[in-house]
């Protein structure tokens, strides 16, 4: 039962290890920044990111940045995937979610320092005004202040001991059972004085002590690869979590390099103990030995964990165009589950009034269905199809519908994959159910 927790959930293969082997790349990582710049410049013309050099270097690093609408929707759909992987699990995965300020008591029950705190402008300036002119004053005053104020959290780790008390005893203090939360942490960056904000995920397990032992000698593991561009090694000693905590870094190998995406974290129970010392009989288990449960943590960037699906999406294919010239085709072949638009909307020829009419009804039906669509139809210039469908695959799109003359009379239309770059003819009242049995039948896969 650990090993279903721990290794099959990363942020990757959370999504079902199905969806993974879907987008595995055939576009293999180079060192050559040209293709790097392009790739990235590709995510900002296709409106996965906002445009400018600072949103982009931070989109790089992981950290908080500016998503376009095709960015927000891919984001949305890794994280409902995660979640619904975690809490529709067949163990019991319990969702939470906790503010990402800390209480001056829960710093202090967690024996946490907290470095990062949140103060107002106007409660410094009170300190400053009401001290003493001594130097040794002014520094204890703000030290105190400091101490006193909220600070933000660096982990999500804190959000499971809060709540493992209560969720404890909502399961009969049965073990094992985890705890899945999402939200933001707050690190100092290590390129400037700054801090910055790491989008995460994370799945606490809590297991009975003596079934540590199936986690295997994490002071040893040696670095060897998981999947295909997937690479694991120790955590270093200056970056353990505690004096009893192990873990090991899972990285992907983007273009630019290594990145550790996820990290797995044998935690033992001295976290638990110090944040629930004062209920200590509340933390133990009712299977007959009064055990203390020993915490395994798994956390993720859901930014790093973007843009390695974007990266390792990406395929290029050589092929002629019209006048006979080799060009290069860029598709971003996303699974359907996670692709941020499943059809684009376009019109041929014909009475334009009417066939925007079509797919205006065509719309509505697919938004009411949870369809996202693409309105094509809506483009003032005359864009040749060719053009547009190369727009649509580097923007992940699976098919492309376009209604034409024909549809007004016989109600056909063309529907070309993504895929497989096919076209074939359907009636426009079966697009909807198509895309439905489809998207269904990906989540089977």
């Amino acid at each position: 039962m650990f090993s279903h927790f721990v290794l099959p959930r990363c942020i990757f293969r959370s999504c079902t290890p199905r969806v993974w082997q879907h987008t595995r790349g055939r576009c293999g990582p180079s060192t050559d920044m040209d293709h790097v710049r392009a790739l990235l410049q590709l995510f900002v013309d296709r409106h996965f990111i906002s445009s400018g050099h600072t949103n982009v270097e931070l989109f790089k690093r992981g950290t908080i940045c500016s998503y376009g609408p095709l960015g927000t929707e891919l984001r949305e759909n890794v994280l409902h995937q995660w979640w619904r992987s975690m809490t529709g699990s067949k163990n019991q995965v319990f969702g939470i979610n906790t503010p990402s300020i800390s209480s001056v008591s829960q710093d202090a029950a967690a024996g946490q320092c907290g470095h990062l705190r949140v103060v107002e402008p106007d409660d410094v300036q009170n300190v400053l005004e009401e001290t003493e002119p001594m130097k040794e004053q002014l520094a204890r005053n703000v030290q105190m202040f400091l101490q006193r104020a909220p600070s933000l959290r660096t982990s999500l780790i804190q959000g499971s001991l809060e709540q493992f008390v209560p969720i404890f005893e909502s399961v009969n203090r049965k073990i094992p059972f985890g705890i899945a939360e999402t939200g933001s942490c707050f690190q100092p960056s290590k390129d400037d004085n700054g801090c910055r904000s790491h989008p995460g995920i994370s799945c606490v397990v809590l297991l009975p002590s003596n079934l540590l032992t199936m986690v295997g000698p994490l002071g040893s593991t040696e670095a060897q690869v998981v999947e295909k561009d997937f690479s694991i090694s120790d955590v270093p000693q200056d970056e353990l979590e505690g004096a009893s905590s192990r873990g090991v870094k899972i990285f992907y190998k983007f273009p630019w390099g290594q990145e550790p995406v996820e990290v797995l974290w044998s935690r033992g129970d001295s976290e638990l103990l110090q944040f629930h010392k004062r209920v200590r009989s509340k933390l133990q288990s009712r299977d007959g030995r009064k055990s203390i449960p020993h915490v395994v943590s798994i956390t993720g960037n859901i930014n790093r964990g973007l843009l390695a699906f974007l990266a390792n999406s990406l395929q290029l294919h050589n092929r002629e165009d019209t006048k006979q010239k080799l060009q290069q085709r860029k598709v971003l072949k996303l699974h359907p589950l996670l692709a941020p638009i499943k059809v684009a909307l376009g019109i041929g020829r014909g009475a334009t009034m009417e066939l925007r009419q079509v797919c205006e009804g065509l719309l509505q039906e697919l938004k009411e269905a949870k369809i996202s669509a693409w309105p094509g139809y809506l483009e003032t210039s005359q864009t040749p199809m060719e053009q547009l469908n190369s727009k649509y695959d580097e923007m992940g799109v699976l098919f492309t519908a376009v209604v034409s003359e024909n549809t007004l009379e016989s109600g056909l239309l063309h529907l070309r994959s993504r895929d497989t770059t096919i076209k074939e003819t359907m009636h426009v009242s079966e697009l909807n159910n198509f895309l439905c049995r489809y998207i269904s039948a990906a989540d089977n896969l």
